[in-house]
């Protein structure tokens, strides 16, 4: 089993106790790494302090190449970046794949929108010239999720940096190999030490320590509504800006003159992409009546064709992270069958053969779900797909609106009058037609209504998250 240390002012950092990182494929132990605490997390943003008083004077050009030359390193080491992705995240390989190059493409992205992001001139007469520009939070604290440890990486350090801040950044428990190894792409691609700081460690001590530290300025959070709550009261005490995605309970809308051929694939893979273990999964069917059955069967064959696997067999689907986060899909199932529910096909756990010892499941479609049950409320986080009819529009924009999140949502129609409608109405970050969820969408702004969270990242507004404006008053 491999000892990987964190990364704090360039230098590794070990402790004396660690954690273990598992295998989902496997349920092996196959790294371990430093458990963090105040002590780790001090001098982790104490580096990031010093750093920034130089990082944020660099050149705006010389920024750019630096995150230019980031995204290079990721794609030089793309293969390796991903099967480590795929060996920790229990995520398809292939999927793992594609995640390695939207990180790459996020270091891209940003320095080019850097370069491109100016401030304005305000004409308010003809005595006094008046400007705005950005500027830097100044030490930025980030904490990511376990589902999507490389995008999550990129789409919040990217920005950051590109905006002179310097970060501290604690991957989660469960699966921080990628996170470190992107740590030391970044050095070597002349990223300040200090610039960029790694630790790694368990949320109630070292994520703790990092969001309630007394000398950050601003803090990214993706993870669940029940943390995000205590991130906003840490930011909130230091009365400082807080991004936060917290997650969703999105719906995938078909009408009865969809393009099933279409449909069918985009709610397969809305669901079953990473297991379901995605804060967008469209998790949610609202299916016109008229098509509920035809729509219901065919996505019931899709799932019977779906292989199951190690991750570095490319599968269709994957494990579930952990043995706790299976357990956690299965009591919303169990409950589901004690009040009834109509499980159209799958439900259950896979404990033996070749795939005893990873934490599988079947993918699981539950057709008439009550709106107000808890399988048509909370976010289940596995692959498990809600089935809820609806007889018009007006219903349907209902249902879609009738959780406590917001982040995504999808409709299916030919008709662009209900397409524009939905988009206006439907209270999601994004609204997508004929399709679900955007390839890469390094470009779209994402986040979330309700309690899906706040702030949005991605696209020029991931930017401007991670800085301030100022506005200068010249009287002539």
């Amino acid at each position: 089993m491999k000892q990987v240390a964190a990364v704090t002012n360039g230098e590794s950092i070990e402790t004396r106790n660690t954690v273990v990182v598992l295998d989902p494929s496997s349920g092996e132990a196959i790294a371990q790494t430093p458990d963090c605490g105040p002590a780790e997390i001090d001098l982790a943003v104490s580096a990031a302090r010093r750093a920034s008083h130089a990082w944020r004077k660099v050149a705006v050009a010389d920024r750019a190449r630096v995150l230019r030359r980031i995204a290079q390193l990721i794609e030089r080491d793309r293969d390796d970046l991903a099967h480590l992705e795929a060996r920790q995240t229990g995520k398809p390989l292939r999927q793992a794949r594609r995640d390695a190059e939207i990180t790459s493409r996020y270091f891209d992205f940003y320095a080019s929108a850097l370069e491109t992001h100016y401030g304005s001139s305000i004409p308010l007469n003809a005595d006094t010239m008046i400007f705005t520009q950005w500027e830097p939070h100044g030490v930025t604290a980030h904490v990511i999720p376990w589902n999507y440890p490389m995008q999550i990486f990129a789409r919040t350090i990217a920005p950051a940096l590109a905006m002179g801040n310097c970060c501290v950044l604690k991957p989660a428990e469960e699966a921080p190999l990628t996170a470190l190894r992107l740590g030391w792409l970044a050095l070597e691609a002349g990223l300040p030490a200090g610039a960029l700081n790694i630790v790694t460690g368990y949320g109630e001590t070292a994520g703790a320590a990092l969001t309630g530290h007394g000398d950050i300025d601003h803090i990214s959070f993706t993870g669940s509504v029940e943390v995000g709550r205590i991130i906003a009261r840490a930011a909130a005490n230091r009365v400082i800006p807080a991004t936060l995605e917290l997650g969703g309970k999105s719906p995938n809308i078909v009408f009865a003159d969809a393009d099933l051929d279409r449909a069918v694939p985009g709610v397969v893979n809305a669901i079953l992409q990473n297991a379901g273990q995605t804060c967008s999964a469209g998790s949610r069917l609202l299916v016109h009546e008229s098509v509920h059955n035809v729509l219901v069967e065919h996505i019931e064959q899709a799932f019977a064709s779906v292989t199951i696997g190690p991750a570095l067999n490319d599968p269709t689907l994957g494990p579930l992270i952990s043995q706790t986060q299976r357990s956690r899909v299965m009591s919303f199932l169990e409950q589901a069958r004690g009040n009834g529910a109509n499980i159209v096909t799958g439900g259950n756990a896979l404990n033996g053969g070749v795939l005893g010892k990873g934490f599988f499941m079947q993918p699981t479609l539950i057709d008439d779900v009550a709106p107000d049950s808890l399988m048509g409320q909370d976010e289940i986080f596995g692959p498990v797909l809600a089935v809820t009819p609806f007889r018009n529009i007006e219903e349907a924009v209902r249902l879609a609106n009738g959780t406590d999140y917001g982040l995504v949502a999808g409709v299916w129609t030919r008709d662009l009058g209900t397409a524009h409608r939905m988009i206006r109405e439907v209270l999601a970050g994004q609204v997508f037609v004929n399709t679900y969820g955007a390839s890469g969408g390094v470009e779209l702004p994402f986040g979330g209504f309700k309690r899906s969270g706040y702030g949005r990242e991605k696209g020029a507004e991931g930017l401007r998250s991670f800085a301030q404006i100022k506005t200068g008053v010249v009287a002539l």
